[in-house]
């Protein structure tokens, strides 16, 4: 799948170049902590473009697999792994979507509070395995 992003999406092989060669260490808000981040975050729309399209791609294939499992009655464990996954990526398609995209003026912080929502969606997606598989085995006693 991300081989066929690169075939279908012009400008992506430079766009993902110049977008690692971008970095630099940026001192987050006004600590003393320096975290990797690219200088100029509005000159990479492309690569987070081709990345909000890759969540949404491989979610709806993790749909498709969920209902193969129910068909083919996997166990409540790979289900429930299934469904965590699809939280995960369609979560961080939203959140391409809403916090690199949809915004006019990308600033620094905005870079360091994806990363932070992109960190609280995998515990969400965690805790959504979690609460499956408490009620599975709730439900067997």
């Amino acid at each position: 799948m991300a081989g066929t992003l690169f075939l279908v999406t012009s400008g992506l092989f430079e766009g993902v170049i110049d977008f690692f060669k971008d970095f630099d260490t940026i001192r987050v808000l006004s600590t003393d902590v320096y975290l990797p981040a690219p200088r100029t975050l509005t000159s990479h729309m492309v690569v987070y473009e081709t990345a909000r399209l890759f969540c949404l791609y491989w979610g709806v294939f993790l749909v498709a697999l969920l209902i193969a499992r129910f068909v083919l009655h996997s166990s409540w464990r790979k289900k429930a792994e299934n469904l965590s996954d699809i939280v995960f990526w369609l979560g961080a398609m939203y959140l391409i979507q809403t916090m690199l995209l949809d915004i006019t003026s990308l600033a620094h912080k905005e870079w360091f509070a994806f990363w932070a929502a992109i960190i609280m969606l995998l515990g969400v997606s965690l805790i959504v395995r979690a609460i499956v598989l408490a009620g599975v085995r709730t439900s067997h006693i």
